[in-house]
């Protein structure tokens, strides 16, 4: 993906937002198809993987960019761990690529245990987008926890725009068909106008009719990306780029004065400075002020989008300094 125009005039990529909620569509309308044609019977090799310390960051940090990784912590020795271990190897299967299911051994691999503050097994996290959230411990009934990983899915889907690939789509020899034209959907004049009051610079009207759709369509991937970019220039909008670089410099301890600098980093179109800035930023800081940076830092993903490498090399290099 080509860098973004993040000019002040507020023009929006709109090849970008298109190609996102094309990107959305079609693996939603692939896992329908897969639903349909019963190819979720069977857990194939993607749904389930054993991970161990030396692979951990290839096999879950990053591959939680594009899907959420559900961990179970086992044991051969833990009898509730041979309860719950076949049951979320099923709804694996069963979910059909909407989660990845990582295992991890902790005889084998007692630092991830110690990292992850694991206090018993079995215990269950989820990473998304390289942020680790703790989810149950014990076994747990089956409906508690289709219910917690239906809620993992949404809130990967809403707030980091992460959806799993439909297993099986990408497998050799399987016929690519094209996606259907997508209808003219409930939203389109809505985004039109908010579109058209961006490009305009009524930064002010173009964040409220985002908003106004995000309001019945939290998902909807146009107007979450037009909403980061139309807050990211309302933020800069009069900012003295030489003060605010200046300030930043003489004063690294300084949370906001970093979220400014890195908020004019990435309008500038200086992308991994921004990144970096943040990532150093949640590194130094702790507490509101960490979890302040956190969420700048999550923003400007929004801006540029989770299938850019950038953000899928600064996802992993949060993950490292938050655990």
């Amino acid at each position: 993906m080509q860098p973004r125009n993040m000019s002040m005039s507020g023009v929006v990529d709109l090849a970008a937002v298109k190609a996102a909620g094309e990107a959305r569509q079609k693996a939603e309308q692939a896992r329908a198809e897969a639903a349909r044609e019963g190819r979720t019977a069977a857990a194939p090799p993607a749904a389930v993987i054993d991970v161990n310390e030396a692979d951990f960051e290839r096999e879950v940090l990053q591959r939680s960019a594009q899907v959420p990784v559900v961990i179970d912590f086992w044991a051969e020795w833990c009898e509730p761990c041979k309860q719950l271990s076949p049951v979320l190897e099923r709804l694996a299967a069963e979910y059909g690529g909407r989660f990845v299911l990582a295992k991890v051994d902790v005889e084998a691999n007692q630092m991830l245990f110690q990292q992850f503050g694991v206090q018993g097994i079995p215990a269950v996290f989820a990473v998304v987008g390289g942020q680790a959230l703790p989810l149950f411990q014990g076994a747990a009934p089956e409906a508690q926890i289709r219910q917690v990983l239906d809620q993992l899915i949404q809130v990967a889907e809403e707030r980091f725009g992460i959806v799993g690939e439909p297993l099986g789509a990408g497998e050799e020899g399987a016929a690519e068909q094209p996606a259907p034209e997508p209808p003219a959907g409930p939203y389109d004049a809505a985004l039109a106008a908010a579109h058209e009051a961006l490009d305009a610079g009524d930064l002010g009207g173009a964040i409220q009719a985002y908003r106004n759709v995000l309001s019945d369509d939290p998902a909807n991937p146009e107007a979450k990306l037009g909403l980061a970019q139309a807050e990211l220039l309302q933020r800069v909008q009069g900012a003295d780029p030489q003060a605010v670089r200046k300030t930043a410099a003489d004063n690294p301890a300084d949370v906001d004065a970093q979220i400014a600098a890195a908020d004019l980093d990435l309008v500038g179109g200086h992308v991994e400075d921004a990144f970096g800035r943040l990532v150093e930023t949640v590194r130094r800081a702790a507490g509101d002020e960490r979890e302040r940076a956190r969420l700048r830092l999550l923003e400007l993903f929004e801006v540029i989008g989770a299938d850019d490498p950038r953000v899928t090399k600064a996802r992993t290099a949060l993950a490292r300094v938050l655990f």
